[in-house]
C-alpha cells in the first residue's frame, strides 16, 4: 500500500511540474478577465496581476562575452481608478562608460471590452519615457493607454545587462495580489551565487540541468603550395559545451502585503529570492571573486576610486580647516567645528549612494555633492584634524537589511569616530541632526565601519537614549465648552529633528497646519526657542482659543482632559503581525496638564489611574488625574524603551496600545452644583 501511494504521490508530482514551464501565451485575454469585478480572494484589491512572469538567464555574446538577460511579461487586471497606478511603471538602468544597461523588444496594450468585444489598443512612443537621473543612471517609463476601469493591461520587454553581478532581486509578493506567478533563474556552471529566499510565504521551487553550446568561429590562414599565391584565410568553428542549472518558481494566489505602520521599509518583507554572485570560474582562467565574506565585501568597496580613493585626496579644504581649527582647544570642539563646517559648505543633492559621483574636490568646490561626497569629505576632515574617523556603510530603510556579504546591499554611508572610548555616528547630509542622531532614513540596524587596515566591524544604528517629548499646558475651560490656555512643548534628539524638519523655513504653513488639525484651533504669540540651535531642546511655546472642546449635553460637560493631545485609534490592527514592529528609536513622552473648571460645577466622576508595563519593561505607561478645588491637574507618561518590538511581542504591544488610547480618552464627567 504505500508503494502505490508513493507511486501515485510521484505521478501526481510530475503532472504538476510538467505545467511548470508552461507560460501565459502574450495576447491572449479572456473576456472572463475582462468581466471580472473584484478578486474573489481579496476584494479589497485595486487591481490584480493576474500573471507575472520572469527569466533571468546569461548569454554569451561573442564580442562582450556573457550578458546578463532579464525577461518579463506581466499581465495586470485594473479594478477601480485606484487601481490605475499600476498602469505606469519605472525601470531603472545603469550605465558606466560605454557599457550600458537597455531594453530591448517592449510590447504593450491595454484591453477593454466594447460591444462584448475585446478591444486592444498598443502603447505609442508618447506612452514610453527616458529620464537621466544621474551620471550613471537612467530610467525608462511607460504609461499605458486607454484606461478603464475593467481594463486589462499586458506588456513585456527584456532588459540586457553587461554587468553579470547586478542580479535584480526576485520579487514575488506585492501590494496587490497575484494570482499566478512563474519565474526561471539560469546559471552556467560556471557562477555561482548565494541564494537567500526572504518574506514569510512557502516559495515551491525545482532544479533542472541543460546543456548549452558556445560557438566560436576564428579566422585560420590557409597554405598555399606556391610562394607566388598568397595563403586564402578561412573561416573554422570550434564548440564548447556547459552546463546551466535553472531554477524554476511557482507561486498561486499570493496575497497582497500592503503597508504597516512602524515597519523599516515593507519591501524588506516581501516574499521573494536574492541572488548574489560569489565568484566565477571559467575554463583555464583563476577564480573571480565577487562577495565571499565580509572582508571581501570590505576590500571590493574600499579599493573603489571612487570610495577609498576620494577619503585620499588633498589639496582641496586644507587652507580652510587650518583657518577654523587654530583656535579649537579641545578634540570635542573640533568635532563640532569640522562637522558644522561640512554641513553649512555642502549641501546633500539628495542623491543616494556609497560612492561618489563627481568627486569630494568638485564637491566641495560646487557646494553641492550626493552622499558619499559629503560624508567622505567629513570622515577626510576628521582625520585631517588628528582624529580617528572611518566610513560606516550602511543600507536605508527603504533599501533592505544586507544579512550576508554583499556590496549591492549598502546604498548609504556615514561617518564614524571614535572618541573617549565610543563610537560617535555623524551625517553631515541633514541639517538638524547631530552627533549619534542620525536622520530617520538611516536607522537600519547595524552599519559596517571600515577601518584604515582594511577590517570591518558591525556598528549599531539603532540609537539607545530614548528621544523626549515633554509638554506642559495650562488652560481654562467655560461654561458653554471653549478651553483657553498656554501650552508649551519641548523637544529633544530624534523628536527635536521631526519638529525642526516641519518647522524651519515653514512657519506659516507649520501654523496653519497644526490649527487645522486641532480643531481649527486658534493659536496666537507663537515662538519658538532653539529654532536652529542643535546642542539644545527645541521649545515651542503659544497661546491658544479652542471653541467646542469639549461636549455640553444635558446640563453636564464631558471632558476629555488631554484635549487635541490625546491619541485615538490604534496603530495596530491585525491579528498577528509576522515581521517586527520597528519605531525607529525609543521615546518618551510627558503630559503635565492643569485644567480650571467653571465655576458652579463639580466632579461627578473622575478616570481610574492606571499604570501599565510591556514585557521586558520595552514600554511603561501611567495615567494619573487629580482633583483639587476648581482645578484638574492630570499627568501621563509614555515610554517605549526599544525600537524594535519582535513578532512574538505583537499582542501584548497591540493591547498596551488599545488599553492606553482608551485611556486617554475616557472622559471626566461634570455637573452642576
Amino acid at each position: 500500500m504505500k508503494n502505490i501511494t508513493k507511486i501515485i504521490f510521484a505521478i501526481v508530482f510530475s503532472m504538476s511540474l510538467s505545467t511548470w514551464a508552461q507560460e501565459v501565451k502574450f495576447g491572449k485575454i479572456s473576456k472572463e478577465e475582462l468581466l471580472e469585478k473584484f478578486n474573489p480572494e481579496d476584494s479589497a484589491a485595486v487591481a490584480t496581476y493576474l500573471y507575472k512572469y520572469r527569466k533571468t538567464s546569461f548569454q554569451y555574446n561573442k564580442l562582450s562575452g556573457f550578458q546578463l538577460i532579464t525577461e518579463v511579461q506581466e499581465r495586470i487586471k485594473i479594478y477601480t481608478k485606484d487601481g490605475f497606478d499600476y498602469a505606469t511603471k519605472k525601470i531603472r538602468l545603469f550605465g558606466d562608460g560605454g557599457d550600458k544597461e537597455r531594453v530591448n523588444g517592449f510590447k504593450g496594450f491595454t484591453y477593454n471590452l466594447d460591444n462584448g468585444k475585446v478591444v486592444e489598443t498598443k502603447i505609442g512612443k508618447d506612452g514610453r519615457f527616458n529620464t537621466v537621473l544621474s551620471e550613471n543612471w537612467s530610467q525608462e517609463s511607460f504609461t499605458m493607454p486607454n484606461l478603464k476601469e475593467g481594463s486589462v493591461i499586458e506588456y513585456k520587454y527584456k532588459i540586457v545587462s553587461p554587468y553579470i553581478s547586478n542580479v535584480d532581486e526576485f520579487v514575488f509578493q506585492h501590494d496587490i495580489p497575484i494570482k499566478r506567478l512563474n519565474a526561471v533563474m539560469s546559471t552556467p556552471e560556471y557562477f555561482n551565487f548565494r541564494i537567500s529566499g526572504k518574506g514569510f510565504l512557502d516559495i515551491a521551487s525545482r532544479t533542472e540541468r541543460k546543456t548549452n553550446t558556445i560557438t566560436f568561429t576564428q579566422k585560420v590562414a590557409q597554405q598555399s603550395g606556391s610562394a607566388l599565391s598568397p595563403g586564402v584565410a578561412r573561416r573554422e568553428q570550434s564548440t564548447v559545451d556547459y552546463i546551466s542549472t535553472l531554477t524554476y518558481y511557482q507561486m498561486a494566489n499570493v496575497p497582497a502585503l500592503r503597508e504597516e505602520p512602524f515597519v523599516n521599509g515593507i519591501d524588506n518583507y516581501r516574499a521573494g529570492m536574492k541572488y548574489e554572485l560569489s565568484y566565477t570560474k571559467f575554463p583555464d582562467t583563476p577564480i573571480k571573486q565577487y562577495a565571499t565574506d565580509w572582508p571581501a565585501v570590505v576590500k571590493s568597496i574600499y579599493d573603489r576610486p571612487n570610495f577609498g580613493g576620494e577619503l585620499k585626496k588633498q589639496g582641496y579644504f586644507e587652507k580652510d580647516l587650518d583657518a577654523l581649527l587654530s583656535s579649537a582647544s579641545s578634540d570635542s570642539e573640533k568635532i563640532g567645528r569640522v562637522y558644522r563646517f561640512v554641513k553649512t559648505k555642502v549641501k546633500w543633492n539628495e542623491s543616494y549612494g556609497k560612492y561618489t559621483d563627481k568627486g569630494v574636490r568638485k564637491a566641495y568646490k560646487e557646494g553641492i555633492g550626493n552622499i558619499a561626497e559629503v560624508n567622505l569629505m567629513l570622515t577626510a576632515m576628521l582625520r585631517y584634524a588628528g582624529l580617528e574617523a572611518n566610513p560606516v556603510l550602511l543600507s536605508t530603510r527603504k533599501n533592505g537589511v544586507p544579512l550576508f556579504p554583499t556590496r549591492e546591499g549598502y546604498n548609504y554611508v556615514i561617518s564614524g569616530l571614535l572618541f573617549n572610548g565610543e563610537i560617535v555616528l555623524l551625517d553631515a547630509t541633514s541639517a538638524f541632526s547631530t552627533p549619534n542622531v542620525l536622520p530617520f532614513r538611516t536607522l537600519n540596524w547595524v552599519g559596517r565601519m571600515i577601518k584604515k587596515d582594511g577590517s570591518s566591524a558591525e556598528v549599531g544604528l539603532y540609537p539607545k537614549k530614548n528621544s523626549t517629548t515633554k509638554v506642559f499646558m495650562n488652560t481654562t475651560l467655560t461654561e458653554d465648552g471653549t478651553m483657553e490656555g498656554k501650552l508649551r512643548k519641548v523637544y529633544s534628539d530624534h523628536n527635536a529633528i521631526t519638529f525642526r524638519s516641519s518647522y524651519v523655513g515653514k512657519h506659516d504653513t507649520y501654523l496653519e497646519e497644526l490649527e487645522q488639525d486641532n480643531g481649527d484651533m486658534e493659536i496666537e504669540n507663537f515662538t519658538v526657542q532653539n529654532e536652529t540651535d542643535l546642542g539644545k531642546s527645541a521649545i515651542a511655546s503659544y497661546d491658544f482659543l479652542l471653541e467646542e472642546a469639549v461636549d455640553v449635553i444635558g446640563g453636564k460637560i464631558y471632558l476629555s482632559p488631554l484635549l487635541f493631545l490625546g491619541t485615538s485609534e490604534n496603530p495596530f490592527k491585525l491579528e498577528n503581525r509576522e515581521f517586527p514592529v520597528d519605531f525607529g528609536y525609543p521615546t518618551s513622552s510627558n503630559y503635565i496638564i492643569s485644567i480650571k473648571l467653571p465655576e458652579g460645577y463639580q466632579i461627578e466622576s473622575l478616570p481610574e489611574p492606571l499604570s501599565m508595563v510591556l514585557p521586558d519593561t520595552m514600554g511603561k505607561f501611567k495615567y494619573a488625574i487629580m482633583n483639587k478645588g476648581n482645578m484638574l491637574q492630570l499627568n501621563v507618561a509614555n515610554a517605549i524603551n526599544e525600537p524594535i518590538i519582535l513578532p512574538n511581542y505583537y499582542s501584548a504591544l497591540k493591547e498596551y496600545f488599545k488599553k492606553m488610547i482608551e485611556k486617554m480618552n475616557e472622559k471626566v464627567v461634570l455637573s452642576k452644583v
